[in-house]
């Protein structure tokens, strides 16, 4: 298998990657724009974007859209992100220029029809209230507030009713003529697809655009990582709580070796977080550490949930396990973290979903497909005193983030847990671990 990729002349690209053992096909359209790319007065609009562009073309109504791919048998679905919206679809390898032909319309000729809007605006609305009533959800939205905060990469995706309920259809082709331009869409296929029809059909559907907008890097302000904290005391079962710190961006020296730190510190059950928190302690049923990154910067956090009996020890604990990482990584936690990002990565990428996702995500953020044995390569080069430093600058190196719901009256203060970090003696040492 290899990625075949094509640019046309108006700055779209276009890339597929045949597999053929494969009877499907997965493809998309990706674009490089996302709720990072609104302005102040729009929160929310490329979210409620992505809703419209499914509420009819000029050819198709809603309802239409949504029998002509189920009547073969496929599926059709979208996503908004901080700095992306993708809309993809999954369907038999003959009904492929079918999926294209719908993908194309949608996005270069929905209608924006005012009935129609109202009434997503109110899906939408809804969609807030059960995000609100979703702890373990709402918990990362105040996280990513209070890590950028009075930041538009710091607001939630979704919008507040406020400003969803204020959009018209006005505002919508607005938003898409700026940001839509073919410069920053990359069209992925995966599966059962040929890379010279995939090219033909798309080219007729969106190789004539005008000219291409502006980089979208122009319309975002930057991102400055804050830290601070947000805590809401809620009558629930168990208390939510996320531990963060700046992360890498995508292009950084420091973006792999964050990944792995993460698996490292809490992506298994053979993590120490996992081990230390859990196995060990009994404080909590799931614990696990992440590593999200942007264009320009980037978050490194720990999640956990537990009773209001066990938050306060869960904290220190926690904190004790980050620093314990600075003093020292293992050569064999560094081989098992490395054998876990291989393994995903080559899993994947027998997902023609998820190698679809691959490809448009790669060249959007790197201008490229990177060959497995590149990225194998980057991982083998990570060693153990270099994540060790990379934990003490993390860790250290920057002001905490803290976001807590629910019974969380004694999860210890910022200053407390911050002087945990500054390197008061851990637990697990007192504890004779």
């Amino acid at each position: 298998m290899s990625v075949e990729v094509t640019r046309l002349a108006n700055g779209l690209t276009i890339a597929t990657e045949t597999m053929p053992t494969l009877e499907s096909a997965a493809l998309g359209i990706w674009v490089k724009a996302g709720a990072r790319d609104e302005t102040a007065g729009e929160h929310g609009i490329a979210h409620l974007l992505e809703h419209m562009a499914f509420k009819g073309t000029s050819r198709r109504t809603a309802r239409q859209i949504a029998e002509e791919i189920e009547d073969v048998g496929g599926d059709l679905n979208a996503a908004t992100s901080v700095e992306t919206t993708s809309y993809y679809a999954r369907v038999l390898k003959d009904d492929v220029p079918l999926a294209i032909d719908i993908l194309t319309d949608i996005l270069v000729d929905s209608r924006f029809d005012e009935a129609e809007l109202e009434r997503e605006q109110q899906v939408i609305l809804q969609e807030i209230g059960a995000a609100e009533d979703t702890p373990d959800d709402i918990v990362f939205d105040h996280f990513q507030q209070a890590a950028f905060a009075d930041q538009i990469i710091g607001r939630p995706i979704l919008g507040t009713r406020q400003t969803v309920r204020s959009f018209t259809p006005d505002d919508l082709r607005a938003y898409l003529a700026r940001h839509y331009g073919p410069d920053r869409m990359v069209v992925a296929a995966a599966g059962a697809v040929s890379h010279d029809a995939v090219v033909r059909q798309v080219a007729e559907a969106l190789g004539a655009d005008a000219a291409p907008a502006p980089p979208a890097a122009e319309a975002r302000s930057p991102a400055t990582y804050v830290g601070g904290e947000h805590r809401q005391e809620r009558d629930l079962m168990d208390a939510q709580m996320v531990l963060g710190f700046e992360g890498r961006p995508y292009y950084a020296r420091d973006f792999y070796a964050s990944q792995v730190l993460s698996l490292i510190l809490g992506g298994g059950m053979s993590s120490r977080l996992f081990q230390e928190v859990r196995e060990r302690r009994g404080l909590c049923y799931a614990i696990y550490a992440f590593h999200w990154s942007f264009s320009d910067s980037g978050v490194f956090g720990v999640h956990a949930a537990t009773g209001e009996e066990e938050l306060a020890e869960l904290a220190p604990v926690i904190v004790d396990e980050l620093v314990a990482a600075a003093e020292g990584i293992t050569d064999a936690e560094v081989t098992r973290a490395r054998a876990q990002m291989r393994a995903s990565l080559l899993m994947s990428q027998e997902s023609p979903a998820s190698r679809a996702g691959q490809i448009a995500r790669q060249l959007m953020f790197n201008g490229e497909v990177i060959p497995n044995e590149d990225l194998i390569a980057r991982l083998d080069a990570i060693t153990a005193p270099r994540l060790a430093d990379l934990a003490g600058r993390t860790f250290t190196g920057s002001s905490p983030t803290l976001a807590a719901i629910g019974p969380v009256s004694r999860l210890p203060s910022m200053a407390d847990l911050g002087e945990r970090l500054a390197g008061r003696p851990p637990l697990r040492a007192a504890a004779g671990r």
